[in-house]
């Protein structure tokens, strides 16, 4: 049965979902001011609205079909590597100058790109919930995403606050992309009964190994851009 606005159930489920985003805007946010740090101040929060506009479009998508698309073998894995990829990226990019040969145009866009993708791709374990608590009904699931969305852009630009503070901020941020990333991997569809079965201590592993190699190599990384462009200067 559809849910309508009169009946009480419906500000349950709105409730619910409300909940379920304001606990994963952590996650978004930390995405969202990594991608969007090295930006001019004044794309900053471009970067932030659009980015997390685009990515809750894509969520909406997503969340439509989610339970078939989280029983495909493979998926989260696939996810998982992307998410490495983006953690090490983001890490290894953004302390030094991008030079003017780069507009500030095309910085807008890259940085809107890593952060619809490292949404997305965070989320897909996660709308699951999100589609339960709404019962089938499109109003529910999107004016919960609508109502998340100030959340994340505030959480955001608090968080790009603190990093040009604490630039320690950067690497533990990374190192959350590499967990997640890690946690996301031993829950996919394909290996998740075997984990279970034969290596439960994966579960805890693989998100601590994640996190451990998305800093290392990152910061590797950096080190040898570093001294490529002392040698060059």
């Amino acid at each position: 049965m559809t849910l309508t606005i009169t009946d009480p159930a419906f500000w349950v489920a709105l409730l619910q979902i409300i909940g379920i985003d304001i606990v994963l805007a952590g996650d978004n946010a930390v995405v969202i001011a990594l991608a969007a740090r090295s930006l001019p101040a004044e794309q900053q929060r471009k970067a932030i609205i659009y980015g997390a506009a685009a990515a809750i479009v894509i969520r909406v998508i997503l969340t439509s079909f989610a339970a078939a698309l989280l029983t495909v073998p493979w998926v989260n894995i696939v996810g998982a590597a992307l998410l490495l990829w983006i953690g090490v990226k983001l890490l290894n990019h953004g302390d030094e100058d991008e030079g003017e040969n780069i507009k500030p145009a095309d910085n807008l866009m890259g940085a809107i790109k890593t952060i619809v993708v490292a949404d997305v791709v965070m989320s897909l374990d996660n709308v699951i919930g999100v589609a339960g608590a709404a019962k089938g009904s499109l109003v529910l699931l999107v004016l919960g995403l609508l109502i998340s969305i100030p959340l994340v852009i505030f959480s955001s630009q608090i968080i790009l606050k603190v990093m040009a503070r604490w630039p320690i901020i950067i690497v533990i941020g990374a190192a959350l992309l590499g967990w997640v990333a890690g946690d996301m991997a031993v829950r996919d569809f394909a290996i998740r009964d075997w984990v279970a079965a034969n290596a439960a201590w994966l579960k805890y592993a693989a998100p601590a190994t994640g996190a451990v190699f998305v800093v290392t190599l990152g910061r590797w990384l950096a080190a040898r851009g570093a001294e490529r462009e002392a040698k060059i200067a």
